[in-house]
Parts: C-alpha cells; structure tokens; sequence
C-alpha cells in the first residue's frame, strides 16, 4: 500500500512539473550557476520549474581538474533534466557548445534551444576551433593556458574588460578578484550532432551586441550557420545576465511558453 502511495505521488510530482515551463539554464566558461541568481530571482515563479546547472569543477564544485571532460558536464544536464519533457534548454556562452551536445542525445525531450552570447556549433565544432574564426573577440590576447595544470585564465587586469565591461563596478571588482581558472579539456573537444537530432531543434539567439568575448561578427555567423531565424539583441556585454537580468528573463520566460 506504501509503496502504490509513493509511486502515486511520484507520478503526480512528474505531471506537475511537466505541466509548468520547464527551463535549464546552463553557464559558460569561467562561471557558475551563482552568477545567473539575477535572473533566477525573476523567472522562479509558480508557471516556471527552473533549473540553473552547475558544472563540475565551477562555483564551489571542487571536482578534480583532471576529471573533468565535455562528456562530464553533458551528464551533468542530462542528470538535471531527467524524464522531464518539452524542456527549454538554455545556454550561454561555453554553455552552447553543451546544450547542443545534450539536445543531440534527447532531442524529443527539448522543446527549444535558447543560445545567450553563446557559441553555437556545428558538427565536429569545439569552442576553440569557432574561437579561432573570431577576430573581434579579446580573449586570445589576455588568454594564460597552463598546460601542466590543464586550465586557462584570463590576465586579472583584463577581465573586466573581457567580460563585463559595462557591469557595476562593485560586480567587476568581485568577479576580476575570485573567477576560478576553466579547465582545458572541455574547450577542445568537438561535438557529434546531427541533422535528425540536434538540427530538429527549434533554436533561439540572442545577441550581445558589445561583447568582448564573443565577437558580434562571430555570433552573427554562427546563427546564420544553424539556421536560426528568431533572434533578440542587447545592446551589453557577454554578460547580459549582470546588466539586463529582467529583460533577459523576460525574453526566456516567452520563448518557455
């Protein structure tokens, strides 16, 4: 009796999460979930069952360096999303080249892909080989690789303007002082997708118009490559999530609907 108790609730549970606006957000490099608390604050709502990922070895997660792989955080999602469907899959930055490998593997659970400043690849694709095509972005000239290590860093004195050139000056001065060094593995590895997958996606794009880390050029490009026809603009940095939380909020929770 117990048990046929639990599995009711369980089933409950299930049909009430899939009836609200499921939306995963998943950070880029040299972040973590904590840096999208701005938005979380506006989208957590009784309509919206939200999950913002943390991948293994950003924010607090201590996950050894030397374990960390694509395949790693991939899983990571995989593992937030669960059985849950018509799921709206959200990815900034780094976190486009994982959402696309993750909508690839469940594409009948996602019901959209929104990319935010983010990289969006093509087969074979790694975000260093679409990295390399970027002309504009100030990444390469302030990149420190320590390869011994297995991570990358930014020059401190860079990061604002890398990242968050026109966030508070309280935020870039906390940001500059405590961003962890991003694991090099993940930023090499290419990804496998496919046009009965990952192509059948419904996609979404928005831009960063004065983005430092992705080139505009470069985010242009990439849209026009996957065939993405819907697309916002913000006049912000990379990190449109500091300086236009409710705007972007409001553009996610519309395009969960």
């Amino acid at each position: 009796m117990e048990t046929e108790k639990t599995n009711t609730q369980n089933e409950l549970n299930s049909l009430s999460s899939n009836s609200k606006n499921t939306i995963v957000i998943v950070h880029g490099a040299w972040s973590s979930a904590n840096d999208w608390h701005h938005v979380a604050g506006y989208l957590n709502s009784p309509e919206n069952n939200l999950i913002i990922v943390n991948l293994p070895g950003h924010g607090t997660d201590q996950t050894p360096v030397s374990n960390i792989s694509l395949q790693l955080y991939v899983y990571e999602v995989l593992k937030a999303i669960g059985s849950t469907t018509n799921v709206t899959l959200v990815g900034h930055s780094f976190g486009g080249i994982v959402v696309s490998e993750v909508a690839e593997l469940i594409a009948p659970q996602i019901k959209k892909l929104i990319y935010i400043a983010a990289f969006v690849p093509q087969n074979g694709d790694s975000l260093l080989s679409l990295a390399q095509m970027d002309s504009e972005s100030h990444v390469g000239k302030n990149l420190i690789v320590d390869e011994e290590a297995g991570v990358a860093s930014i020059t401190k004195e860079a990061i604002t303007d890398v990242f968050l050139a026109d966030a508070p000056k309280p935020v870039a001065e906390y940001v500059t002082n405590n961003l962890r060094p991003e694991p090099l593995a993940p930023l090499s590895t290419p990804v496998t997708l496919s046009d009965a997958n990952f192509g059948k996606v419904a996609k979404v794009y928005v831009h960063s118009q004065n983005d430092h880390t992705i080139g505009y050029s470069l985010q242009q490009k990439m849209v026009e490559n996957a065939g993405i026809l819907k697309t916002y603009s913000l006049p912000s940095s990379h990190t449109p999530f500091i300086v236009f939380p409710q705007i972007l909020s409001s553009i996610i929770a519309l395009e969960a609907k």
